[in-house]
């Protein structure tokens, strides 16, 4: 019976320790992008001397100054959908990469989006119903973040 108690222990522990999926194709959020510097409606690859760790990934950024932004207060520079492309969790309930010089900030939140090959997702994005899509992705990304 104790083993069972000291498994059970475990196992609900991993469980809930579990951190949601970043897209870190690179090695980093954002593909090594300052996700500060979005905010300054800036995409600046970020440099490996500031760099950190957060919720098990890496983020990179372009200054002392942006890496300590970031540090006071982690959750507001976080990407949304993982960094995965907003429209591409919208409308496909995928993760699909993104261009890192692709981006929108809206309602104080930064959103990632594929642009290759004649298809920007961006432009996509802002010709539908933004506030339409935007639910659809949250409710999306709730069934697939973890996997």
């Amino acid at each position: 019976m104790r083993y069972i108690l000291i498994i059970w222990i475990v196992a609900s522990t991993s469980l809930f320790s579990q951190t949601i999926d970043y897209n870190t194709k690179d090695g980093y959020v954002a593909k090594g992008y300052d996700v500060v510097a979005y905010f300054q409606n800036k995409a600046v690859e970020g440099e490996e001397q500031y760099s950190t760790r957060y919720d098990g990934v890496k983020f990179k950024f372009s200054s002392e100054e942006n890496l300590n932004t970031f540090l006071e207060n982690p959750t507001k520079y976080i990407p949304q959908y993982g960094g995965y492309c907003a429209y591409a969790i919208a409308v496909n309930s995928k993760k699909v990469d993104i261009n890192p010089k692709t981006f929108e900030i809206r309602n104080g939140k930064l959103y990632l989006f594929y642009n290759s090959w004649g298809n920007n997702t961006l432009k996509k994005w802002r010709k539908k119903n933004v506030k339409g899509l935007q639910e659809k992705a949250d409710q999306n990304w709730e069934a697939i973040k973890f996997g």
